[in-house]
């Protein structure tokens, strides 16, 4: 009973995608896909991101804040004119509308500590800025990494399970025609049909693997669900890295002194530091110097022209102005403020080194894990390939049973799978130790 339940549920769903082809062939033949290859998903995902894109709009924001402190240096020019009423006392006459117009050129130079401050923060989170674009950057390409193998990895595990199946089928006509031959028992068809129906389950669960991980990568992409693409897989010798190569020491050394996102955090803890000097900045005075020229002012009252009248009346001024702070109340509060500012940066820098320490000693021995396994992947895969064709030997000549035919089957199976896997793995960890040490490239690299 279990077998025939099974046949039903493969022969149905082989069905549905034997009518979902014959529908798709009848709308014509389809374009041919797109051509995605390693480099290309990279440089899609850097163009499309969010988080890029967002990055990239808070480094050109940091951009504009340095260039608005610069221009505010910079004398602002002013044109202005007016027209006023006289209206007289109880008893007198109004004065008649009088015109004026002026031009004034003012300059806020305030005090040097505070506006060098002002400038020197502004450049360290411009600096910041640039730092958080490149680790956002980093990250998009190492997630795009990680999908592209996992996509090749379900393909992998998917030609596994085809190779199994094929095998199993193979091993299902040999026994058939033996039990026909009155050589083997009818029990051995009857279990090597179920073991035949669930090489065809575990194939469609490798199938719907497949489908998972397309779909995961083309989302990431920002890609069309419903497009035609064909992923290339990539030369995975160039994506490893042995950890023979590397020194604990000087890897944990290397990444506290290039990682992007430690390096932005130790801007922002000198983008602090300046705050302080801005805070304390407030009790020094402020200069200012104003430059106008005006012209003077026409009423219909007076005698003279228009221009004449204007023109008789023009003056110009030149001021200086020199402002003393002497009671400001917010002025302990914004102190404390930055002091807190600062006393957080501190902390988030301190944990950023230690996170960074502990991520590399992780990945490293992660790396030499990953290293072993598939070392071990590899032996287990020979043997297993042994085993299985020694029982194969031993059922032909009628002296291993079927249950020792099946187990060593599936014994192969799983150390293939299980090689595919430590594969899979040991090129992951070769990316996240990249990652991890802030060398993987925001473009091509392969």
């Amino acid at each position: 009973m279990l077998i025939e339940g099974l046949r039903r549920s493969i022969a149905a769903a082989g069905l549905t995608i034997a009518m979902t082809a014959v529908s798709l062939s009848a709308q014509g033949a389809p374009a041919a896909p797109r051509r995605i290859t390693l480099d290309n998903a990279i440089e899609i995902a850097l163009r499309s991101n969010p988080s890029v894109l967002q990055a990239e709009n808070s480094a050109r924001l940091s951009s504009l804040a340095v260039e608005q402190q610069h221009k505010q240096l910079l004398p602002t020019l002013n044109l202005t004119t007016g027209t006023g009423y006289i209206y007289g006392a109880p008893g007198l006459p109004s004065q008649d509308p009088t015109v004026t117009a002026g031009l004034a050129a003012r300059m806020q130079v305030g005090n040097v500590y505070s506006t060098v401050a002002n400038i020197r923060q502004a450049q360290l989170d411009e600096t910041g800025s640039g730092f958080t674009l490149v680790r956002s950057r980093q990250t998009v390409v190492f997630n795009i990494m990680s999908r592209y193998l996992s996509l090749v990895q379900a393909q992998e595990q998917l030609a596994v399970q085809r190779k199994n199946l094929e095998s199993v089928e193979t091993q299902e006509r040999q026994i058939e025609a033996l039990v026909q031959q009155g050589r083997r028992p009818i029990s051995d068809l009857y279990q090597q049909q179920a073991s035949s129906a669930g090489a065809r389950l575990s194939l469609l669960q490798a199938e719907r693997g497949l489908v998972i991980a397309r779909m995961g990568l083309i989302q990431d992409l920002q890609l069309d669900p419903f497009g035609d693409y064909d992923f290339v897989v990539p030369e995975l010798a160039a994506l490893s890295t042995t950890s023979a190569s590397l020194n604990l020491e000087r890897i944990t050394q290397q990444a506290l002194a290039q990682r992007p996102d430690l390096r932005a955090s130790e801007v922002s803890l000198s983008s602090a530091e300046q705050g302080i000097r801005i805070a304390a900045a407030n009790r020094w005075p402020t200069l200012s110097v104003q430059l106008g020229y005006n012209s003077g002012s026409f009423s219909s009252d007076q005698t003279g022209a228009f221009f004449n009248q204007l023109d008789q009346g023009r003056r110009g001024s030149l001021s200086f102005n020199v402002s003393v702070p002497i009671l400001d109340f917010t002025q302990g509060v914004t102190r404390e403020r930055a002091n807190i500012a600062l006393d957080n940066a501190r902390i988030n820098f301190a944990s950023r080194q230690l996170a960074v320490s502990t991520e590399v000693e992780t990945a490293y021995l992660d790396l030499q894990l990953a290293e072993q396994q598939l070392t071990v992947a590899e032996a287990q895969l020979q043997a297993a390939d042994r085993a299985l064709e020694m029982s194969q030997t031993r059922y032909d000549v009628n002296v291993a049973t079927l249950v020792e035919l099946t187990q060593a089957q599936t014994s192969q199976l799983r150390a293939a799978s299980e090689l595919v896997n430590a594969r899979y793995e040991l090129i992951f960890r070769s990316r996240l130790m990249d990652y991890y040490l802030g060398d993987l490239e925001a473009g091509p690299v392969y």
